[in-house]
């Protein structure tokens, strides 16, 4: 199973609108718990009691590595803003 996660990300000095994807799998374990993983961002995985739950820890989890990101200058400096969309 899968899902994507749309994180549309807008340079603050040009205006020129940048989408970056990340795509979630989930899959339920044997022993009923559900995994999730975003598959372009490499350790980022989250254990959930439901497919629900599973995907919001590592919605969560991803932004956690973003903002760590961000604070190490891996961003090469640019500003700008985050929004989510389903899809």
């Amino acid at each position: 199973m899968g899902m994507a996660l749309l994180l549309l990300v807008e340079k603050c000095h040009d205006r020129e609108p940048m989408a970056m994807n990340y795509t979630i799998e989930y899959e339920q374990e044997t022993n009923g718990r559900w995994l999730a993983e975003v598959m372009e961002l490499p350790g980022v995985v989250a254990y959930g009691r439901t497919d629900e739950d599973a995907i919001s820890r590592v919605e969560a989890l991803a932004l956690r590595v973003l903002a760590e990101r961000l604070e190490n200058g891996e961003t090469q400096g640019r500003s700008f803003t985050i929004s989510f969309a389903a899809v």
